[in-house]
């Protein structure tokens, strides 16, 4: 459990006695270690388990983290999509445990975050397991009728990317200027991230599709089957879930997809650039037949520096509340440097649209 994490145990018991099974009176918490937005924890009781989600310590962005509306998605999403877990409880008083939570189920598998785990190590095909396994989920999430699960209303699909583009970049600017006195971040003209900026906003393409939209699928959002990287237990994650353009999901996930590290931890030795994972082409390729959509590597450029932008303002947008001092997690000291290399290597695709070689990927030093 991290220092100033921990769940005030008398008063959960107090407010799930009733509501849900289990002997409240052998309650156990663990927090999970991934993740770095919600707090996510374990409840263990009477043989059962449950996994809790709350908003993180500190003051949050308007209407972010926002626990109602992540539970009620669940409940229309679960049974179109059953790798989506099922929400059982939602406890909307602020005033228990500082924010709302929520209660889903518990599901049991492998999380797989920057190295191949040991239950897979044996398994020669493995990372083209894991990597098609990615493709097809996002497939598969793009495929579900919004209309028939009543999804349409949870977000505005017209003028979706348009909006993307103002709402991050208004988002960058906000945690920039909260920045400005601290040096951990190279001035507008040396980093180049207004030009970013411009670039995304004159490129804006109208929407692809309307469909579901994720907003983080990645890998390490992936619960797969101990025995078989193929088959996903279940994904994690949808605070950010809305309505969009199916390739806005795309753009996101081949950023992660092709990062060299991921944001607050070492070397990453999955995905685009290790042996036996799909590399970007094939990745691109794989989400193409599994979906139907007509989807190249040029197609997809405007979402994939879309996608390294509102990367960038995740990661900074935590290091500023770390640098504010809203937590101590020792996780996010580096992110400032990672928001940096993220714009960089966003204004490098830009830069490299005309060589072709946008899809290369480069050290997150360099």
């Amino acid at each position: 459990m991290r220092s100033g994490e921990e769940l005030p145990l008398t008063i959960l018991r107090d407010v799930l006695r009733g509501r849900i099974e289990g002997d409240l009176d052998t309650l156990e918490v663990a927090q999970f270690p991934g993740g770095f937005s919600n707090l996510t924890y374990l409840l263990r009781m009477g043989g059962r388990e449950y996994v809790l989600r709350r908003a993180p310590l500190g003051p949050v962005a308007r209407g972010a983290h926002d626990m109602a509306r992540e539970y009620h998605l669940l409940e229309k999403i679960h049974p179109v999509l059953p790798v989506a877990p099922e929400p059982l409880l939602l406890v909307e008083d602020p005033g228990l445990l500082g924010s709302p939570f929520y209660l889903m189920e518990r599901r049991r598998g492998v999380v797989v975050r920057t190295t191949i785990p040991p239950e897979y190590r044996d398994l020669p095909d493995a990372p083209r397991q894991m990597s098609e396994a990615v493709a097809d989920t996002l497939a598969a999430l793009h495929a579900v009728d919004i209309d028939a699960a009543g999804l349409r209303a949870i977000g505005k699909p017209e003028g979706f990317n348009a909006r993307q583009v103002g709402g991050w970049a208004g988002r960058w600017r906000r945690a920039r200027e909260l920045l400005k006195d601290s040096g951990d971040l190279p001035p507008p003209a040396e980093l180049r991230d207004e030009l970013v900026i411009a670039w995304l906003e004159e490129q804006t393409p109208p929407e692809s599709a309307h469909t579901l939209v994720h907003n983080d699928l990645k890998l390490d959002n992936l619960m797969l089957d101990p025995t078989d990287p193929a088959h996903v237990v279940a994904l994690l994650d949808w605070e950010m879930t809305t309505v969009g353009d199916p390739l806005v999901d795309l753009g996101l996930t081949l950023t992660y997809w092709t990062m060299p590290e991921q944001p607050g931890r070492g070397v990453n030795e999955v995905g685009a650039s290790f042996p036996g994972f799909l590399n970007r082409e094939q990745f691109i390729a794989r989400y193409a037949s599994q979906s139907g959509r007509h989807v190249t590597g040029d197609s997809v450029r405007w979402y994939e520096v879309l996608g390294h932008f509102k990367l960038a303002v995740i990661v900074i947008q935590i290091f500023a509340r770390y640098r504010a001092g809203q937590t101590s997690d020792p996780r996010f000291a580096p992110l400032a440097g990672q928001a940096e290399w993220l714009i960089r290597e966003a204004w490098r695709r830009i830069s490299a649209e005309a060589t072709g070689d946008a899809g290369e990927v480069r050290p997150a030093d360099e």
